[in-house]
C-alpha cells in the first residue's frame, strides 16, 4: 500500500517516521512552490530531524542503531513538482498543512485534483471540525479527521473523527491500517477537542489556576499528577475510574467543589445525577457506564492492582515491606 503525508513540518515528519518504523515506504510531500535553495533547506532540515528522532530512540534502547538508516530511507521527501505523482499513487493521504482554512482549502484543491478516486483522505487537524473540512473534499465519504498525538511515532493513540457521511468501510480500513503499524485508533464524532485535547485542556487549566491561587507550587502539582493522578488514570481509563470508585463518589465530590470552588466548573453532568438516582453506581452495584454482569470482579480488581504496581515499580516508587518492626 502507498502512503503520503502532505505537509513536511513536524507532524508530517513524525507520522512519516511512524509508518517507516513499521516497515512501510511513505512520501513526505511539500505542496508549496519553493526556490531550489528553499527546497534544499527544507529537505535537509526534515532529514536531520527524522534522523535525530530515530537516533534518540536508538540511544534509549527502543531500536537497534543499525536499523536507523534503513528506517529513514523508507521516507521519500517530495517537492511540489513531484507531488502530483506521489498523490496519484497514494491509497491513504494524511494532510498536515498549517491550521488555517485557507491552507486546508489549498491543500485539498490539489488532493482533489491528483488523488485517485479510491484513496482515503484524512486531515491531522487538531482544531478544525471534520464536518467543515468534508465540504472541501471531492469524495467526502472517503474522508475523516485523523488526530495524532506528539510525538506521533511514540504515542500509540490516534483519534479518528468522522462526519455523518464517512463510509463505514473507509473507517474500518483506516482503523486496520493504523493497527497494522502498532497504533491504537479511537473513534469520536465531530466535536471540538476530540477526546484527549478536550480532557487535557481542563486538567491543564485547573493546574494553572491552582498555581495562580497559591494552592500549591508547580513542582508539587506536577509531583501529584505524575505519581498520583497520572498513575491512576494510566491503570484505569477516566470513565472506567468513575465506575471503579463509584458514580456516587463523583456525584458528592462534584457537589462539594461546586459549592466551594466554582458552581459551573465542578457541577456534575446530568448523566451522573441520573445514574445515581437509578442506583447505577458502577462496579459495586453491578452496572454503571459499563455492565459488570458475569464479570469476575475479584480478578478485575487484581488486574487493576497489577497494572498500578507495574507502573510504580517502573517509577522506582514501590518499596518492599520492612523486615523488622521499627517502632
Amino acid at each position: 500500500m502507498n502512503y503520503a503525508a502532505v505537509g513536511a513540518g513536524r507532524m508530517g515528519r513524525g507520522i512519516a517516521i511512524a509508518f517507516a518504523y513499521a516497515g512501510h515506504r511513505i512520501a513526505l510531500v511539500d505542496l508549496r512552490q519553493r526556490t531550489p535553495q528553499a527546497w534544499q533547506s527544507l529537505r535537509d532540515e526534515a532529514r536531520q530531524e527524522i534522523r535525530a528522532s530515530l537516533d534518540g530512540l536508538a540511544r534509549l534502547g527502543a531500536l537497534d542503531a543499525g536499523k536507523v538508516d534503513a528506517i529513514a530511507e523508507r521516507i521519500e521527501l517530495v517537492d511540489a513538482a513531484g507531488a502530483p505523482a506521489a498523490l496519484a499513487a497514494a491509497e491513504l493521504v494524511l494532510e498536515g498543512v498549517p491550521e488555517t482554512m485557507e491552507a486546508k482549502r489549498d491543500a485539498f484543491e490539489q488532493l482533489n485534483r491528483h488523488c485517485r478516486d479510491d484513496a482515503i483522505l484524512t486531515s491531522t487537524t487538531s482544531s478544525i471540525l471534520v464536518t467543515q473540512l468534508a465540504a472541501l473534499v471531492r469524495r467526502p465519504e472517503r474522508f475523516l479527521n485523523m488526530h495524532w498525538l506528539n510525538p506521533a511515532y511514540v504515542i500509540p493513540v490516534v483519534e479518528l473523527s468522522t462526519h455523518p457521511g464517512t463510509s463505514a468501510d473507509v473507517l474500518a480500513r483506516t482503523r486496520a491500517i493504523l493497527e497494522g503499524i502498532g497504533k491504537l485508533p479511537v473513534v469520536c464524532g465531530a466535536a471540538p477537542g476530540y477526546i484527549v485535547p478536550r480532557l487535557q485542556a481542563l486538567v491543564m487549566n485547573e493546574a494553572a489556576r491552582m498555581v495562580e491561587e497559591g494552592v500549591a507550587s508547580a513542582e508539587e502539582i506536577d509531583k501529584a499528577t505524575r505519581y498520583g493522578l497520572g498513575l491512576r488514570f494510566a491503570a484505569l481509563g477516566v470513565v472506567e475510574f468513575i465506575d471503579f470508585g463509584g458514580c456516587d463518589i463523583l456525584h458528592h465530590a462534584s457537589r462539594e467543589m461546586a459549592g466551594s470552588i466554582d458552581a459551573v466548573r465542578y457541577r456534575a453532568p446530568a448523566i451522573v445525577d441520573r445514574m445515581v438516582e437509578q442506583g447505577r453506581l458502577g462496579l459495586k452495584s453491578g452496572s454503571g457506564f459499563y455492565d459488570y454482569a458475569g464479570r469476575d470482579v475479584a480478578a478485575y480488581r487484581r488486574d487493576v492492582l497489577s497494572r498500578t504496581l507495574g507502573m510504580l515499580r517502573h517509577a522506582g516508587l514501590w518499596r518492599p515491606p520492612a523486615d523488622e518492626t521499627v517502632s
